[in-house]
């Protein structure tokens, strides 16, 4: 039987906010959002996910010229901005990740695309299991596309090691900044049973 508070906290209650109180986020829970996110499964346990949080007044002041225009003001009220990235070079930590079999990720070094494709979609992956951390240990989110992703890569990223996937704005939600719930398509317009 399920836990009804928690399909609360994580599905039923939990909003995607546009705006944030001016509440700090202490760094014990990123820690502790990281530390139960990393548990999700990924394909040979690969973890390709890295997260870079934004939290000083100068990290956010190089973000947000890569901004769109209406993400501006939410990653200004934001405490912190996750700046959710893959690591094309995730092969390279085989010994620790897979170690019963570390010579399987040599394809992932032998072919860049196979590498990509894989990173790109477990890191997607892991960034699920972080916006339900986030909610988890009491965090709202506002996930974020609507961004320039050279210029974060070049920004954030200039070796080209890692890659940005999308933005997350972490912190106590305002709720006077919350949209209506928007509708979710029906099992019967989504889903198939074969």
């Amino acid at each position: 039987m399920p836990d009804n508070s928690a399909v609360e906290t994580l599905f039923l209650h939990a909003r995607s906010h546009n705006g944030f109180l001016n509440t700090p986020v202490p760094q014990e829970q990123l820690r502790r959002l990281y530390d139960l996110m990393k548990m999700g499964p990924t394909s040979a346990n690969c973890c390709p996910l890295r997260v870079v949080f934004v939290t000083s007044p100068e990290a956010r002041a190089r973000l947000l010229p890569a901004l769109s225009p209406g993400n501006v003001a939410k990653v200004q009220s934001a405490p912190v901005t996750a700046l959710l990235a893959r690591d094309t070079r995730f092969h390279e930590r085989a010994e620790r990740l897979f170690p019963h079999n570390p010579q399987f990720y040599r394809a992932f070094a032998d072919d860049a695309a196979h590498a990509d494709a894989t990173a790109r979609r477990n890191a997607t992956l892991q960034a699920g299991y972080f916006l339900m951390a986030a909610r988890a240990v009491g965090l709202d989110c506002g996930p974020m596309s609507g961004f320039d992703e050279a210029l974060v890569n070049s920004t954030f990223f200039p070796d080209g090691q890692w890659r940005i996937d999308f933005l997350c704005n972490l912190g106590q939600g305002d709720p006077a900044k919350l949209f209506g719930k928007l509708p979710r398509l029906d099992f019967e317009e989504a889903c198939q049973v074969l």
